[in-house]
């Protein structure tokens, strides 16, 4: 194990000895959730060469039902599907048991959040340049007929070479069905990401609130604040409608 941290109890010594067989060896948490956990790990290729990765850990006997019926097949769908490169590489998905492995490409910089708040405000040449590598995944999944649905600064990583690439398909979804696209009605994302249609809780299209979303990471950006920050949803839509003089029926 990496710098001396122990694996938390949820993942079994049996579980860590499957994975180092496969030469995947877990080492410290370095993000979770309510039933998923991601770790630094390292893929020991052969005796001389390894990759550093990151493996996100799904425990399905902590998730809710809703999760394991809808959200989570659509994201291992979704993995398994795309191949861009500006949209994190899986590599391999294990299951065993209870439990998901899926071993993805570890950003050296963290996600963008972490680079603003370490670095401050992005400078406009470097923003045009990760916004147009942004809006490449995004045109990419969108051709696909899969919207991201939550899209934020969190949810871009910064790689050692400074290029991002966009992650956490948790609550993408095919949008396209019998030739037409289909609206969404579930409440997905980050309340200060959200679309205003999205706020108000009707029936939207799930590429436009991406969309959305992305003009807000630019803003971000640009500005190291958020356009909205509010944490009423009520509020937050006002502010959205009167800044851009919108009304929505």
């Amino acid at each position: 194990m990496g710098g001396g941290e122990k694996i938390d109890l949820s993942t079994t010594q049996s579980d860590i000895a499957v994975l180092q067989e496969k030469g995947f060896i877990l080492e410290k948490v370095i993000g979770e959730g309510s039933y998923a956990k991601v770790y630094k790990a390292t893929h020991m290729v052969d005796e001389t060469r390894h990759s550093i990765m990151a493996c996100k850990v799904i425990d399905t006997a902590k998730a809710p039902r809703d999760y394991l019926t809808k959200f989570l097949p659509r994201e291992l769908d979704v993995l398994i599907r795309i191949n861009h490169p500006h949209i994190v590489h899986v590599s391999n998905i294990f299951q065993r048991r209870a439990k998901y492995f899926i071993f993805l490409r570890f950003a050296e910089n963290g996600d963008l959040l972490d680079f603003l708040t370490q670095n401050g405000a992005i400078p406009e040449n470097q923003s045009r340049l990760w916004m147009r590598q942004i809006i490449s995944g995004l045109q990419y999944i969108h051709t696909m007929n899969i919207a991201h649905r939550d899209l934020k600064c969190e949810n871009v990583l910064v790689t050692a070479n400074y290029n991002v690439k966009i992650t956490d398909f948790g609550f993408a979804r095919n949008v396209r069905q019998r030739d037409r696209d289909v609206l969404s009605e579930t409440y997905c994302g980050s309340l200060s990401y959200a679309a205003p249609e999205v706020l108000k809780g009707v029936p939207y299209m799930p590429k436009l609130a991406d969309m959305w979303s992305i003009g807000v990471i630019l803003y971000t950006m640009l500005n190291k604040a958020l356009p909205f920050n509010e944490t009423s949803v009520k509020k937050l839509y006002e502010k959205q409608v009167i800044y851009f003089s919108i009304r929505f029926y």
